[in-house]
């Protein structure tokens, strides 16, 4: 599998992840700011979360390691979680606006 397909089946993975209280996918609610996958195989992601003191940001991170690490090619993920910039609702996908009454 080349990095191309690698990060297709990263953000195929990523979108299977959800915030407990939101039914919408963590990459569709722009969550994910940023994959960087080396050519070894390692892949570090900048997340953050809708809240600072979101409740489930453990279950959340380590739900996006363990499937990102089952993915074949993927050596090690390595989770950052980041607040700047600041999510806000504008960076949600079109979709996730739509499922989540902003439109």
């Amino acid at each position: 599998m080349n990095k191309l397909e690698t990060e297709e089946k990263i953000i195929e993975m990523l979108k299977t992840v959800y915030d407990p209280e939101i039914p919408v996918n963590v990459y569709d609610l722009g969550l994910i700011y940023k994959i960087d996958l080396a050519d070894n195989g390692e892949v570090a992601i900048d997340m953050t979360l809708t809240a600072p003191n979101c409740p489930a940001a453990d279950f959340i991170m380590e739900d996006v390691r363990q499937r990102i690490e089952s993915i074949e090619g993927i050596r090690a993920a390595t989770i950052n979680l980041v607040f700047e910039p600041e999510w806000d609702k504008d960076m949600m996908s079109e979709e996730a606006k739509l499922e989540l009454g902003f439109m």
